[in-house]
């Protein structure tokens, strides 16, 4: 097992939602953190997220993009483990830009591995998402469910996937990639479907659902795929393999709409708008692997992480929702 006290780390995305959540978990364990993000304007609010992180002196962060290869090889000099969280996220933002999903969830990724391979990294933790399954053919997703993904979002994950388990295969780099299940939590994206339900009814409004409200999602609290994310950097098992990282419960999108009408005790309907194309019906995850191999198991349920992310909220909100926001992916 790859202890992590001492060892310099790089985190792509560092100043995003979960990265920076990271960060702060490497700093406690006492890694030398290189946070490398662009602070691109996908969203607001990350100045705010490595605040405490720059307190800290074995804090270093850089504003680059992972499209740039001579930025992003310097930084990666001495770097023991790289955690590539840096991603263009939103489903339907990526419908939308199906371009930039390639450049830098496919482009991006490739630019990561082959330099972490120049630099012999000693392990490289790589990002992905329950979005590669598309719609289930079973109830439960187990890691070896059909990939078919619907949309592009989905599409540029899965190579970026593929091209990590490709550069194990090929040249026997040392990666992981880890299937993040719709994680939430504070800090998170103002495009994701809790905090757009948040949105709309701390403002006074009903919350919208894409659909009739059946559809689920199985939501996974942000410090439980953290710990996920650091012990298979530690964990010699996990090297050439994939996990599902996701709580391993299921709620549809009207149960979290009136969660949150709840919470607030505001009089409010959901109101329900077509569904977008590219949407699967279902995530509901196994997650025996990462038990088995990793030693992890999720903490927080739904029910009680829900409610510190809306407590969070109600201290950070009106934070405007990006185009085609409100998804949870």
């Amino acid at each position: 097992m790859m202890e992590l006290e001492g060892k310099k780390v790089l985190v792509t995305g560092g100043a995003g939602f979960i990265g920076s959540h990271l960060v702060e978990s490497l700093l406690k364990l006492g890694s030398r953190v290189v946070a490398y993000d662009n602070f691109d304007d996908f969203y607001p609010g990350k100045e705010k997220n490595v605040e405490q992180s720059l307190q800290d002196q074995r804090y270093q962060l850089v504003r680059g993009d992972i499209l740039d290869r001579e930025t992003l090889g310097k930084v990666m000099r001495g770097v023991d483990v790289v955690f590539h969280l840096a991603a263009q996220a939103g489903v339907r933002y990526c419908i939308n830009d199906p371009y930039k999903a390639e450049q830098v969830n496919v482009i991006g990724t490739l630019n990561v591995l082959t330099l972490a391979k120049e630099r012999k990294v000693k392990k490289l933790v790589c990002a992905s998402s329950s979005s590669v399954y598309g719609n289930p053919v079973k109830p439960v997703l187990t890691e070896d469910h059909p990939l078919r993904p619907t949309n592009p979002y989905g599409v540029s994950k899965l190579a970026a996937e593929r091209y990590c388990l490709a550069f194990h295969d090929t040249y026997g780099s040392p990666v992981t990639c880890l299937r993040y299940f719709s994680v939430y939590g504070p800090r998170g994206r103002p495009d994701q479907v809790i905090y757009a339900f948040a949105q709309s009814v701390a403002a006074g409004e009903a919350p919208t659902i894409f659909g009739d409200g059946k559809v689920t999602r199985d939501f996974t609290f942000v410090s439980d795929v953290v710990s996920a994310t650091v012990l298979a950097a530690m964990a010699d098992e996990s090297v050439g393999e994939v996990f599902n990282i996701g709580y391993g419960r299921e709620f549809s999108m009207e149960k979290i709409a009136r969660m949150v009408i709840d919470y607030f005790g505001a009089q409010t309907e959901p109101h329900f708008a077509d569904p977008y194309r590219g949407d699967f019906s279902r995530t509901l995850c196994s997650n025996q692997k990462a038990r088995n191999l990793l030693r992890w198991s999720p903490q927080v349920p739904l029910e009680e992480g829900i409610v510190e992310f809306l407590d969070w909220f109600k201290e950070n909100r009106l934070v405007p929702v990006p185009a085609g926001g409100g998804l949870a992916n």
